[in-house]
């Protein structure tokens, strides 16, 4: 059986309390407990409280808060505070009283947080300006460390002129004045310009109340638009047109100025609050006009740059601020309508002839037509009464075709003169524009730039040869090919059309003849000069004698041994057109050998 071990017990009497309190009784350890109590401050964890900075090294800024251990924060949390020093006040955020190492757990960020929407509500009741750290740049502006909330400063808001370069301010300190909080998206909206805006405002009013029209002042180029450029003069803004840039044509203000170019400008107009003020750029320099070579006069050449176009002209600038116009009308010699584009374009250089010139108004007419020969200067050499020329058809109207001999040379062909034998009521049956033609020459008028142009008089009269064919009391054979107002148009040889009456389309059988029957006619009615053939079908039988195998003439005499030959033509070229004039002269030639 083994043996019992006996464990010393100790003296249970001893009192362990007393060596806790190092030799002080309970009573006094609990009095001296109290009072050292009494010296620290009573914090709650996740509460912000008040300390004071007592050292600071380069990562670190030791807090005393009045607890029995300080409170360490990282020195980037106050990055935005760049004049922080010992003995300053911060608000910190207690996390935990003791951490694993017994050590007093603070965040200075997250009391900023927790204390910064308070802050800024406040301060944008009383105006206060503060002061924020640049974080860096987003799209339209600027985020700005704001007592630890990220607010937003707009581009337009930076300063009172516009900013091109907005990284230039990131990482800086600046103070702001906080305009719009969203209570609903807790957004913060900050302002650098309102500041300067409220200096600038005395300044701004001693500027506006010594304004005078026609003050020169110094300004410089705030801002560059298509329409004109804004000024800065101290504070208020003036507008120079781009037409008050330069006595020239300006395309775009670029051309002119820069931005944050310091330029003297002179005060043109302002409303009656002054809020709106023009400025003018060219008026400061003498007017070009004025400085235009005395000497200069009507007649002389003069050369330019085309800088606008217009369907009625070009504008020619001749020298800075000196333009004259060239109108359409004396680009060429040519009197069709067209336009100036037809002619020049922007940018080209072009010599002309100063037509009018008129110094106090400032006004010049120019020509280049004049620079080249005028076509009717000797228009009767060169297109002498009965020549014959090639023209082009350029347009009609209902008397006649306008052509075109040359440029400049436009000639009339009358409706009457462009056929012998067709009947033409417009003389778009005959030609189209564009169409190349042979004319000739009738009748000059120098005087009114006016030519007489005819096309049949290129060929012989054909009704000379059919007043030898279609003499009254002839007879041919015809088909009829058309009824109008119940009487027949009739189908003759050569191409010569007739009228058949109605009276005299009855046939021997009493019926009416009818279209694309084929009979024989009698001529009843010759007349050359209205050129007109009248013929019968029933004159075929009604006359009471054989029906006739001879040709009359116009004078109503047999005409003898030229019948046969008729005859002969008449068989061989019943489908014959009216061009066939060669044949048709022949046949004269040989008429008048047989008679």
């Amino acid at each position: 059986m083994a043996e019992n071990k006996v464990i010393d017990q100790g003296n249970p009497d001893f009192d362990w309390d007393a060596l806790a309190n190092d030799g002080y009784s309970k009573a006094e350890h609990s009095e001296y407990t109290d009072t050292y109590e009494e010296t620290l401050t009573s914090i709650n964890e996740k509460e912000v409280i008040l300390g004071t900075v007592v050292s600071i090294t380069k990562k670190e800024v030791v807090v005393n808060i009045g607890y029995k251990s300080e409170g360490v924060i990282p020195i980037n949390e106050f990055r935005y505070n760049d004049d922080l020093k010992e003995g300053d006040e911060v608000v910190v955020y207690v996390e935990a009283q003791e951490d694993k190492y017994g050590q007093l757990v603070v965040s200075h960020k997250t009391a900023r947080m927790h204390h910064a929407w308070d802050r800024v509500n406040e301060v944008l009741k009383t105006g206060e300006v503060i002061t924020g750290h640049v974080k860096c740049r987003t799209k339209g502006g600027l985020i700005v460390d704001v007592f630890g909330i990220e607010a937003f400063l707009p581009g337009s808001q930076i300063d009172v002129k516009p900013i091109r370069d907005y990284d230039v301010y990131v990482g800086k300190n600046m103070e702001f004045r906080v305009v719009k909080i969203n209570q609903e998206f807790k957004n913060v909206v900050v302002s650098h310009k309102a500041l300067i805006e409220a200096e600038l405002e005395e300044q701004k009013k001693q500027i506006i109340s010594g304004l005078e029209k026609g003050q020169v002042l110094e300004g410089t180029v705030k801002n560059i638009t298509s329409y004109g450029v804004f000024i800065d003069l101290g504070g208020v803004d003036g507008l120079i047109h781009i037409t008050d840039l330069s006595w020239g044509r300006v395309n775009h203000p670029e051309e002119i100025v820069e931005l944050d170019q310091k330029l003297n400008v002179v005060i043109l107009d302002f409303d009656d609050d002054k809020k709106r003020i023009a400025l003018g750029l060219k008026q400061l320099q003498s007017h070009p006009w004025d400085a235009l070579d005395e000497k200069m006069n009507v007649g002389d050449k003069v050369k330019g740059k085309v800088v606008v176009l217009a369907d009625y002209g070009a504008f020619v600038e001749i020298a800075p601020g000196v333009e004259g116009l060239i109108h359409v009308s004396e680009m060429s010699w040519s009197q069709h309508l067209r336009t100036a584009q037809d002619f020049l374009k922007v940018g080209d250089e072009v010599e002309a002839v100063i037509l009018t010139l008129d110094r106090e108004d400032r006004k010049m007419s120019l020509g280049i037509k004049q620079l080249m020969p005028d076509p009717w200067e000797e228009i009767e050499n060169r297109y002498p009464v009965e020549s014959q020329h090639n023209a082009k058809v350029r347009n009609f109207t209902n008397f006649g075709v306008f052509v075109e001999l040359e440029e400049g040379v436009d000639g009339l062909i009358h409706i009457s003169d462009l056929s012998w034998q067709k009947k033409i009521k417009h003389p778009s049956e005959f030609c189209k524009v564009g169409d190349e033609m042979e004319v000739k020459v009738l009748e000059i008028d120098k005087e009114n730039r006016r030519i007489s142009l005819g096309h049949k008089q290129l060929e012989e009269n054909p009704w000379d040869v059919f007043e030898t064919i279609f003499g009254e009391g002839s007879d041919h054979q015809g088909t009829i090919i058309d009824l109008k107002d119940k009487s027949g148009i009739v189908s003759l040889p050569y191409g010569v059309e007739a009228i058949c009456p109605a009276k005299h389309m009855r046939k021997e059988d009493g019926s009416t003849a009818k279209v694309e029957e084929q009979l024989q006619f009698k001529v009843i009615e010759f007349n050359k000069d209205a050129k007109k053939i009248v013929v019968s079908h029933l004159r075929m039988f009604e006359e009471g004698e054989d029906k006739p195998t001879t040709t009359k003439r116009a004078s109503g005499k047999k005409s003898g041994g030229s019948s046969k030959a008729v005859k002969d033509v008449n068989k061989g070229n019943e489908k014959s057109t009216l061009g066939d004039l060669d044949a048709l002269a022949a046949l004269k030639d040989k008429m008048d050998g047989d008679k």
